[in-house]
């Protein structure tokens, strides 16, 4: 309902010159940074909130389309250790919000046999936003479809300090040397470690509202993802926006590091 409300800035979808198809490859692993809903609220007229509220509207149409599509993992940056810095009633706004989206979308969730996860330093969080969190992640945790894995109070700095800390206690525990260290021991320690091993890198990075920039996510995970940015603001994305998202992933050639077998002929 708010987004028929009169804009300040008339939003005008983006024409792509790439179309999507379901016979290409679909990237297994997608990872949004989900943007500009303040700007969507206050080009509105509306306060910054009201843009919250509607992007999680978005979260469960993206949601719901990409695991149609055939997606395996949906890493979405919800709340950034750097976002406690905001406004106290914005923060206390955006951490009743799993609490509510949680409460209304995981009966969803079921039917779409999609499975929550969260990673970040969850222990932060207030009491009731934890018990939200833990309470989807338990309902869903046999579902067998997409997983859903929510970036909450996340940073990606702190998460490779962690993670480096913890491989440091395995190594001195099993007494191994400095030669014995490897990417995959490493990668086990971060908060993607949970993922399957060819899961854990997304395949494609989105972020919305125009901005170019991976603002401390996925530092590690990010290495050879493919980077796609839109200026619709997040409110604004919907599912033809996603599959134009994966439409120019699917028309990339992705080498990491090598080369093509055209090139390679030549």
């Amino acid at each position: 309902m708010l987004r028929f409300l009169p804009q300040k800035n008339k939003y005008v979808p983006e024409t792509s010159g790439f179309t999507f198809s379901k016979e290409r490859p679909i990237p297994q692993h997608v990872a949004i940074i989900m943007d500009g809903n303040g700007r969507w609220a206050q080009n509105r007229r509306l306060p910054r909130v009201a843009g919250h509220k509607e992007g999680m509207e978005t979260v469960k149409k993206i949601t719901k389309h990409a695991s149609k599509l055939g997606v395996k993992v949906l890493t979405l940056y919800a709340f950034s250790t750097e976002n406690w810095k905001r406004p106290s009633a914005e923060v206390d706004f955006l951490m009743q919000l799993p609490v509510d989206f949680f409460d209304t979308f995981v009966p969803e969730l079921m039917k779409e046999n999609v499975r929550v996860e969260v990673m970040g330093y969850k222990e932060f969080l207030p009491e009731h936003t934890q018990k939200a969190v833990e309470n989807a992640i338990d309902q869903t945790r046999d579902n067998t479809g997409l997983i859903l894995n929510f970036a909450l109070n996340y940073g990606s700095r702190a998460e490779i300090l962690s993670a480096i800390k913890g491989l440091y206690e395995e190594m001195k525990q099993e007494n191994l040397s400095i030669d014995a260290l490897e990417e995959s021991m490493f990668e086990k320690h971060l908060m993607t470690g949970f993922l399957p091993e060819e899961l854990r890198d997304p395949e494609l990075l989105i972020r919305t509202s125009g901005e170019e920039r991976i603002s401390n996510f996925l530092l590690w995970q990010l290495a050879y993802s493919e980077l796609f940015f839109t200026k619709a603001l997040w409110p604004d994305f919907d599912e033809q926006a996603l599959e134009a998202a994966i439409a120019s992933f699917q028309h990339r050639d992705r080498r990491f590091g090598g080369i093509n077998q055209k090139e390679n002929k030549e």
